[in-house]
């Protein structure tokens, strides 16, 4: 009972690494940003609409990074999770493929990479800032 109340507390929306996303971009000068927005495939954390961008904010556990916490695989169970994380992965790909051939540019944040802010407000600038 104690593994499904800590799953009952993981947040799809509004967690400690979307958050961090949405302050640097803040900073940054970048609003008028929507989130979660269910009308697009694969249901980007952040979206701004106009520009087709859409940034997905994701925990590496549970879609499958390549560190060392998305790499780690649970004791128990290890069956089910390996299968859970590879539909997961299955479902970013085809929602980010759909949005690239929608016009979208799509960007994925991986949770790991929030601890080194000053890297991540410069990938975020640089991915926000139109080319000529």
């Amino acid at each position: 009972m104690e593994r499904a109340g800590i799953m009952r507390r993981v947040m799809a929306r509004d967690n400690g690494p979307e958050i961090t996303v949405r302050r640097l971009l803040r900073g940054l000068g970048h609003t008028g940003y929507r989130l979660d927005r269910k009308d697009l495939p694969g249901r980007p954390d952040i979206a701004f609409i106009g520009r087709r961008i859409a940034i997905f904010v994701h925990g590496c556990f549970w879609h499958g990074h390549d560190c060392k916490r998305g790499a780690r695989v649970p004791k128990t169970n290890t069956d089910y999770w390996r299968a859970k994380i590879a539909r997961n992965m299955a479902r970013d790909a085809a929602s980010m493929a759909t949005l690239s051939d929608l016009g979208w540019n799509v960007l994925v944040v991986w949770e790991c990479e929030l601890k080194d802010k000053t890297a991540m407000n410069k990938r975020l600038s640089d991915f926000l800032t139109p080319t000529s």
